[in-house]
Formats: C-alpha cells, structure tokens, sequence
C-alpha cells in the first residue's frame, strides 16, 4: 500500500508542476500590457460599452489600453484615459474614436492619425473623437425610419391596389416574358 501511495502522489505533483508551468504560459503570452507607456485622454459625450482595460488600436493593432475612465463634473462628458506604447509617437490632430470589436462584444478605441508637424505629449488630450455608437439607438432609428416609409395604412379592404401600395392591379399586369 505504502508503494501505490508514493507513486500516486509523485503523479498528482507532475500534474500540478505542468498545471503551473500551462498557466505561467499563458499569463505570459496573453497580450496583456503592464501599462508601459505614456498616458494620454480623450473625452467623449458617451462611451457606452468601453470598458478599463480594454485595449488602443492603430490601425487594428493594439498599442495601449484603457486605465481610467470618469465624468467631468462641469460639462458631464466621459474622460478617458488610456496608455500608449512609448515606441508610437501620435501627431497633435490623432483622432480618437470608441468602435464595436463585433455586433455581440467589445469596444475599443480607435486611433486615426492626422498630419501634423508635433507629437502629443504624455498627459494630454486627444480633442478630436467619436463617441460610442449604441446598437440599440441604432436599430430604433432604423425602425422608425422603416414604418415612416410605408406610411399609414388606410386602405380598404376591397381594393387591392392601395393595399400594398399599388404593386398589384387589376388590369395593368406585366406582360409575359416573349411578347
């Protein structure tokens, strides 16, 4: 018995050395940043969706990542700010815009950088943005837009061609292919 429990333990502890060493691995490799770089902010009318730790693309490649977000207490607009890897220096006039990563996850910000001369310095703030688009907002303009289109419905039930909306009438079908 004493013989089966040796090696029965030597075998749990091989499982929990590579257990370990699998996590090591991925913490490691997981694309996560320190937050090595310089802070810069944006502000924003809304952020919805956007979250701390989210990631700073340029041009789909992550550079940064989010480290704070907050309202301004005067003009009520979100003040986010993020970190930017210090080998990518950004133009003056960079925009700065909150996208959807899919129509089900995400957000993340998107950096557009213009043509100026000058750098952005560490701390300060990128004045050219877009807010967060809301999917919900989104598809009730949509909607709304859809039923404006086709109007009220005050046609009656005998005539066909007001109906829906003149697409079928009595006497003024299409020809056949041919003639």
């Amino acid at each position: 018995m004493a013989r089966h429990g040796v090696a029965e333990t030597l075998t749990g502890a091989a499982v929990l050395v590579v257990a370990l060493a699998f996590l090591g691995y991925a913490v490691a490799h997981s694309g996560r940043s320190s937050g090595a770089g310089y802070s810069l902010q944006a502000k924003f009318d809304h952020i919805d969706g956007l979250n701390v730790g989210g990631d700073v693309r340029l041009a789909g490649v992550k550079v940064g990542t989010v480290t704070d977000e907050r309202i301004d207490p005067k003009t009520f607009s979100a003040i986010v700010t993020m970190t930017v890897r210090d080998d990518i220096k950004l133009p003056k006039d960079t925009g700065a815009s909150i996208t959807s990563e899919s129509l089900l996850g995400g957000k993340y910000i998107s950096l557009s950088p213009g043509g100026d001369e000058t750098d952005l310095k560490p701390g300060q703030t990128i004045t050219v943005t877009q807010s967060s688009i809301s999917l919900e907002d989104l598809l009730g303009k949509f909607i709304f837009s859809v039923t404006s289109l086709n109007g009220p419905k005050d046609a009656k039930d005998g005539d066909p061609q007001k109906k829906d909306g003149g697409a079928a009438s009595g006497d003024g079908a299409l020809p056949p292919l041919g003639k």
